[in-house]
This record gives structure tokens, C-alpha cells and sequence, in this order.
């Protein structure tokens, strides 16, 4: 037998041997949750919505949550603004978040005062340092800790982020503060020396008059705010172009809850 044929035999015999055994047993990997999979969920007949008891000094009452998705690492709590507001302007979210995965949770904080929680009318369960404790009792009720909770607060919402992250760090992986600064007092003198200078001097005469009268739940104010502050600054297009989410949440303001802010 020449080398050639040698060689060609060496290759055939080496094909047809047993590999060796694997060092180690391979490890199948864990299988991803469906981001529509509500097993063993508590929320499943409720399509993720949760009322969740609130303890507080004046008795127990029930604050609305709502969980779209599934995603056991990206948890975020959605903090809205006003005060007095509702989560549906948030519903724009719809259109985003599922595709990236994300689990997010719609919660009418106000907590105790918005459209889709209980209503008690004590004024003090409004006082930023009780929301706080609200949203630290909503926090485990929904399963959010520090290894996937993160808060995201918009415009007032975002004082309340602040103000919970400070206190409860050791809890959220991370917050998101949209559209807010770090204060009122800021705010106020952003507004006096930038904002009502480019307002009609006419318009802002008469908002100033109703707010010193103390009735901005008079449907005038929220008429004058509407073409000359909040289609400017708040929603940027014409009120008439306005989507459903945003009407839906102006038309369940609560006016007491956001005059008293107003006021203080």
C-alpha cells in the first residue's frame, strides 16, 4: 500500500471513531417569558389590573394599577403629572413599549384622588411625603424591587419620583424624570419671569384674577389655560388635534387636588 492509500485510511479509520465525551453537560437555557404570558399572574381576569389596599393615618382605601406586559428584569412604574391628572395621557405608550419589551404599569396615584382610585376628600392624603409611603406600599404589591423597578415620573409626578428615590434607593434600579424640575419655588419663578411674559397681558390679568380669588376650578381658568398655556407648553398642537388619551385625562383633572397645589 503506497502513502497515498495509507493516508486515505489513516482518515476514513479517524472518521468513523467515537468522539470524545463532552467535559461538561450542556446547559440549556432558560426559557424567555412571552411578553403576553400572564401564568400565575393575580391580574390575569382582571386584564392586569390591580386595586391595590392603601394603608394611611385616615383608614384604607384603594389605589388603581394596571400591568401591560411581562418582562421579569424591566419593571417601570409610570408616575403621573398634575397633580390631580390621570394616568390615560400616558396610553401613548401603547404604541412604544411592548415592541421593546419593556413591562410598565399605568398607576392613578393621585393618589387617592384620581378618576380610577378611591376618593376620599382629606386633603392631607395629598401631602407629597404620605404619596411617597403610597407608592413604597404599591411597590412589593406589584413585585417591582431593586433588581428591575424603575420609576419614571412626568411633570409633577416627577417631584414624586425624586422625592421616592431619595428615600427608598435601596429599592429602584433607576429613575426618569421627564418635563420637571426639582422644585416649585424653581418652577414658579421660571414661570413669572419667562412664561407669563409671553402670554396675552389680557389673558394672564384674568387667569391671575381667578387664581386670587382662589377658584381655579372655575371653567373659565381651565379655558383660558387650555389655547394659552397648555397648547404651548403642554401638549404642543392645537387643542382640536388633541388624542383621545389627553382629552380623556383633562376631562378627569381633579381641579380641587390641583388648585390646592396651586395655592400652596
Amino acid at each position: 500500500m503506497n502513502r497515498v492509500a495509507v493516508f486515505i485510511t489513516i482518515l476514513g479509520v479517524c472518521a468513523c471513531s467515537p468522539s470524545a465525551p463532552p467535559t461538561s453537560t450542556p446547559q440549556i437555557p432558560a426559557a424567555v417569558p412571552s411578553y403576553f404570558d400572564s401564568t400565575g399572574r393575580d391580574d390575569v381576569l382582571s386584564g392586569g389590573v390591580k386595586l391595590i389596599p392603601m394603608t394611611t393615618p385616615k383608614g384604607t382605601f384603594k389605589v388603581w394599577t394596571k400591568r401591560l406586559g411581562n418582562n421579569p428584569r424591566i419593571k417601570v412604574l409610570l408616575l403621573h403629572g398634575g397633580p390631580g391628572a390621570t394616568h390615560e395621557y400616558f396610553e401613548a405608550f401603547d404604541s412604544h413599549l411592548p415592541k421593546e419589551g419593556i413591562e410598565y404599569y399605568y398607576y392613578d396615584y393621585d393618589q387617592l384622588g384620581s378618576a380610577f382610585s378611591d376618593q376620599p376628600k382629606d386633603p392631607s392624603l395629598r401631602d407629597l411625603p404620605r404619596l411617597v409611603e403610597e407608592a413604597e406600599q404599591v411597590r412589593p404589591a406589584l413585585r417591582l424591587d431593586s433588581s428591575n423597578f424603575y420609576l419614571v415620573g412626568h411633570s409633577w409626578g416627577g417631584m414624586l419620583a425624586i422625592e421616592y428615590a431619595l428615600k427608598y434607593r435601596q429599592h429602584i434600579k433607576g429613575p426618569v424624570i421627564a418635563n420637571m424640575m426639582a422644585g416649585i419655588p424653581a418652577y414658579v419663578e421660571y414661570a413669572e419671569k419667562v412664561l407669563m411674559p409671553a402670554m396675552d397681558p389680557k389673558v394672564l390679568a384674568e387667569i391671575k384674577e381667578i387664581e386670587a380669588k382662589k377658584d381655579c376650578d372655575n371653567p373659565r381658568h381651565t379655558e383660558l389655560l387650555i389655547p394659552n398655556y397648555y397648547a404651548l407648553h403642554i401638549m404642543r398642537m392645537p387643542p382640536d388635534q388633541w388624542p383621545d388619551p389627553v382629552n380623556r385625562a383633562f376631562a378627569r383633572l381633579n381641579l380641587e387636588m390641583a388648585a390646592r397645589v396651586a395655592m400652596a
